[in-house]
């Protein structure tokens, strides 16, 4: 497996520290967030998913921690929006040049506006899929969200 990766230039040409830790990649897992959090041995709350939403029809980029799950309508209030739902995922494939399972916030295709959930940044360090399915990047919550330019926001349901 290669570790570079158009999330891991990205990063690098950012000047962002992190490491790359692979794992097996399950294509049958029920929810590949908590799969990669076993994988690696690390609680889910510190391997974060990312997410392709639509915000009134326009693409957004959501980051929150692999055990929880987005709240639409705190998604939308986030960015100052009327509704949001999940991308589908062949829209989403397409919308960041990855594939599902590999979905990276980091290098894709076209930079979308970014949410991270703040419980998130209270952490040391944060995992966060690395732009391949079997392929997540360590690093501080403060310099994803330098580097996403992404606002924090309560963004997981209750």
């Amino acid at each position: 497996m290669s570790r570079t990766t158009r999330a891991t230039q990205m990063l690098t040409k950012a000047g962002v520290a992190f490491t790359t830790v692979t794992y097996d990649y399950d294509p049958n897992a029920d929810r590949i967030g908590l799969q990669a959090a076993e994988a690696i041995g690390e609680p889910p709350h510190l391997v974060l998913k990312t997410l392709m939403a639509e915000l009134d029809g326009k693409p957004v980029c959501v980051v929150v921690p692999s055990d929880r799950e987005v709240s639409m309508k705190k998604l939308a209030a986030a960015f100052g929006g009327k509704s949001a739902s999940m991308m589908k995922p062949a829209d989403a494939e397409r919308a960041t040049g990855y594939h599902v399972g590999g979905i990276s916030p980091f290098g894709q295709k076209k930079q979308v506006p970014t949410a991270i959930e703040a419980g998130a940044m209270t952490h040391p360090y944060v995992f966060m899929n690395g732009g391949q399915r079997g392929l997540q990047v360590k690093l501080s919550p403060g310099d994803a969200q330098t580097a996403l330019k992404a606002i924090v926001a309560s963004l997981v349901a209750d």
